[in-house]
């Protein structure tokens, strides 16, 4: 099992999940992070971390949310690994919360 980032993260992008990860299976992309399915040991550290809780385990992924499952899949592949925390975007706090933010995804 593995634990997936979902849409609320989307411009959000709060790196504190990434400073707890003992694997370093965080990938950063321009507006969003993923979680590499292969790498993630289902810890549940991150989880928890998440401010806007954008963070699930597969088995309790939201029906509204389950193409994240693939989608973390596939740009973990394309994306570097990010291992420490950083700043999070200056208008952050705008975006958490806001639905249907798929669209403004940066790949």
């Amino acid at each position: 099992m593995t634990f997936v980032v979902t849409e609320n993260c989307i411009k959000c992008k709060y790196t504190d999940c990434v400073e707890v990860c003992p694997v370093d299976c965080f990938h950063e992309g321009p507006n969003f992070l993923v979680i590499d399915p292969d790498e993630c040991i289902d810890c549940t550290l991150c989880e928890p971390e998440c401010p806007a809780q954008a963070i699930f385990s597969e088995d309790d992924l939201p029906a509204d949310q389950q193409q994240f499952l693939e989608l973390n899949a596939e740009l973990a592949k394309k994306w570097p690994v990010i291992t420490e925390k950083k700043d999070p975007p200056p208008d952050a706090q705008n975006w958490d919360g806001k639905p249907d933010k798929l669209q403004y995804l940066n790949k």
